[in-house]
């Protein structure tokens, strides 16, 4: 279980290995990695320093990351260990038919207890903001992408006596900054996210979202990986839960049933576009084959019909 100590070359936990991956549970307040000489601590110097046997010299950083998380963000990264298997984690990613959920500490009671959070997202152009995303219609927003998120209410309850609420939030896009942007724009900010709160909610130890669930649709067995919840009172005592709605666990199983029944049926449709595909071009081939038969047999007969 993550606790509020910083981040050490020491203290990284693994979650899940195996000859292809590395799965790490990434601390709060840590850059995976980095090209500046004074950023000795990164998830690569802490995968250098435990695993150096596992280091790539092929690759920059010596570990390739098949995805990103936010320097604030904790929870599963995974790591490809080869070039063949990043590859295979990268068509998942490209293909979306991977599943991440992030736990979530939320300001305010979010009334609507489920909900598809559908707010484009571009990269904020004002003076003095332009580390930041935001969303579109903002001033100064710039060529804003659609982008969709799907919130569920886990738990009701006080974060240092101030309203918060529990969430699992699902992204069904992979924009900068997503979550974080969703949820400012519907007036819930993530707790401890200094950045979208233009510097006021300074007092939490760290922000207060987490990558609690990772799936990638390998063949033949899928990668499935979770990194507990770090937001339970024994962790933080300033948490303090007063009413829950659901529990994490059925939460999670029945997000990824339904993701599963998603993609099944997509391996089902573009198995159907397929063999549609290779109809058409069958098709096409006899008739080419006949229109050739036709044109034989047209040149045979007039040339049958001058000798006479």
């Amino acid at each position: 279980m993550m606790s509020t100590e910083l981040a050490s070359l020491e203290g990284l936990r693994v979650l899940y290995q195996s000859d292809d991956y590395i799965v790490v549970d990434k601390h709060w307040d840590i850059r995976i990695d980095s090209k500046m000489w004074y950023e000795k601590n990164t998830v690569q110097a802490q995968l250098r320093h435990h695993f150096p046997q596992l280091a790539d010299p092929s690759t920059y950083y010596g570990f390739r990351f098949c995805h990103q998380l936010d320097f604030s963000t904790s929870g599963a990264l995974c790591v490809a260990l080869n070039k063949a298997a990043a590859g295979w984690a990268y068509h998942c990613f490209k293909d979306r038919t991977v599943t991440k959920a992030y736990l979530a500490l939320i300001r305010g009671w979010v009334e609507e207890e489920t909900q598809t959070l559908d707010f484009s997202i571009g990269k904020n152009s004002t003076e003095g903001k332009t580390h930041m995303m935001c969303v579109e219609g903002t001033e100064g927003c710039e060529n804003p992408k659609p982008c969709k998120t799907e919130l569920t209410v886990l738990e009701y309850g006080l974060y240092d006596g101030d309203p918060v609420t529990k969430v699992l939030l699902q992204p069904l896009t992979g924009r900068t900054h997503q979550l974080r942007v969703h949820c400012s724009a519907i007036g819930h900010p993530i707790v401890g996210d200094f950045t979208y709160s233009s510097g006021a909610d300074d007092a939490p130890y760290r922000m207060m979202l987490h990558a609690h669930l990772l799936h990638i649709p390998l063949e033949p067995q899928p990668l499935l990986v979770t990194a507990g919840d770090p937001f339970v009172p024994t962790v933080d005592p300033k948490w303090l839960p007063q009413r829950a709605l659901r529990t994490l666990t059925a939460t999670v199983e029945a997000l990824l049933e339904c993701r599963v029944e998603e993609n099944r049926k997509l391996k089902e449709d573009e198995k159907v576009r397929r063999e549609e595909e290779q109809r058409k071009q069958r098709k096409e081939q006899r008739t080419e084959e006949e229109s050739e038969e036709q044109r034989r047999h047209c040149q045979e007969w007039l040339s049958e019909w001058a000798g006479d």
